[in-house]
Formats: structure tokens, C-alpha cells, sequence
């Protein structure tokens, strides 16, 4: 059993990356499908499938540039199991001076940190991508 789903989602990218591989497969939820597509609307993945009947999983294609240079630098997670963290609108980070991305779940789904702040509204931080 496995206590964090979401660590382990941003664990296997961060890995599969400083491997230079050019996919990897998460096992299935709907919001690690949300953060994968959310990821790729963002411009750090290049294709996000979903494949399979009893046993979905999600197949992500890594982006890479020159040199095979990961399109991400790093990938935090930032609320926990034992340690959710909520923020209001006016709280909501910036990650480098909005360079990179913070993930929200909000009340009105998964979404970018941007998006939270046009539909004024907050939520748990899940990840921080640069």
C-alpha cells in the first residue's frame, strides 16, 4: 500500500528524467491523470495515454531540449499526508517568479496556480514544477 500516490507520480518523473528516458508508467487515479495533463498543457511533458481495463495506467512521454536537458529542472511536492498545505487566493504562490508552476486541487478541480488566481480561488498546494 502506498501512502502518497502523488510523491510517488512526481518521484518516477524526477527519476525517469535524470535517467533520459523517454517514458515512463504511474499506475492510474484521476488526479495523478489531471497533474499529468495539466504537466503537458504546461510544457514540461510531450504526451500523456492512458491504457488499460482493470489495470489503467498512465504512460508519460518526457520532453527533453538540447543536449537531452529535461524540459523541467526540478519537481516538489508540497503538501504531504501528514502535512496538507492550504492556502487562500491571496496566498498562493509563485515559483520563480511565476517561471514555474504551482498545482492546486481546488473545490473546482485540479489546476495551475494561474487559473486559481483568475477564478479567485484556493486550495491545497500539491507540487511545485520549475
Amino acid at each position: 500500500m502506498m501512502t502518497d500516490p502523488i510523491a510517488d507520480m512526481l518521484a518516477r518523473l524526477r527519476n525517469a528524467a535524470l535517467a533520459r528516458k523517454e517514458t515512463t508508467e504511474i499506475p492510474h487515479s484521476n488526479i495523478k491523470e489531471r497533474l499529468a495533463e495539466i504537466l503537458k498543457s504546461e510544457g514540461y511533458l510531450s504526451d500523456v495515454q492512458v491504457s488499460g481495463d482493470a489495470q489503467r495506467t498512465i504512460t508519460v512521454t518526457l520532453k527533453y531540449g538540447r543536449g537531452r536537458v529535461s524540459a523541467f529542472k526540478g519537481i516538489r511536492r508540497s503538501s504531504r499526508p501528514g502535512r496538507r498545505n492550504y492556502v487562500g487566493v491571496d496566498a498562493i504562490p509563485t515559483v520563480l517568479n511565476g517561471m514555474g508552476v504551482a498545482i492546486l486541487s481546488t473545490s473546482r478541480g485540479v489546476m495551475t496556480d494561474k487559473d486559481a488566481r483568475a477564478q479567485r480561488v484556493g486550495g491545497e498546494v500539491l507540487c511545485e514544477v520549475w
